[in-house]
């Protein structure tokens, strides 16, 4: 598949199946995440790779109970590091961080499809709860959670709104 073709035909799926993901897989999309671009390169961003199901449990809870994230065989939690700030002051922490992490994350949602896996982009949880699930340092922000198997369905394609509405040519 083209780049293009895998932008267009990944979808986010909530259903799983309980085939593990060979290690192999699992390393060429950690350094999908690694690889990203970020602001200044100082990669303000720490992912934590996990599979342990109490821990996905209390991560569903924090998800205010999206329980597929406990389903899948692999959850990733990516966080932002604060400490941009020390370079890029406030436009660091609100903004650059965030889209380090984002950044990563396309990377590794692109990635995983096109080794057949499914995901999904889960921004609806609660700091706090996620913060001290994995007890990460005060430095470290959440920013989303994204879990990860082979699908057990295939969503249709969504709507997209028109190239006239989505861009603006400026001369």
């Amino acid at each position: 598949m083209s780049l293009l073709e895998i932008i267009k035909k990944r979808r986010s799926v909530r259903k799983f199946q309980s085939k593990e993901i060979a290690k192999n897989i699992v390393d060429e999309l950690i350094e999908a995440l690694i690889w990203a671009p970020s602001a200044g390169n100082l990669q303000s961003r720490k992912f934590y790779i996990i599979s342990n199901a109490g821990v996905k449990d209390d991560l569903v809870k924090a998800a205010l109970g999206q329980r597929f994230i406990a389903e899948a065989p692999l959850v990733i939690v990516a966080c932002a590091d604060m400490r941009i700030g020390t370079y890029y002051g406030r436009r660091g922490t609100d903004l650059y961080a965030l889209q380090d992490v984002a950044a990563s994350i396309q990377n590794f949602l692109l990635l995983a499809h096109e080794h057949g896996l499914g995901t999904v982009w889960v921004g609806a949880f609660d700091e706090d709860s996620v913060t001290e699930t994995l007890k990460l340092s005060k430095q470290l922000r959440p920013v989303a959670i994204v879990p990860v198997g082979y699908p057990a369905e295939h969503p249709s394609t969504p709507q997209r709104i028109s190239r006239e509405k989505a861009v603006a040519f400026v001369a």
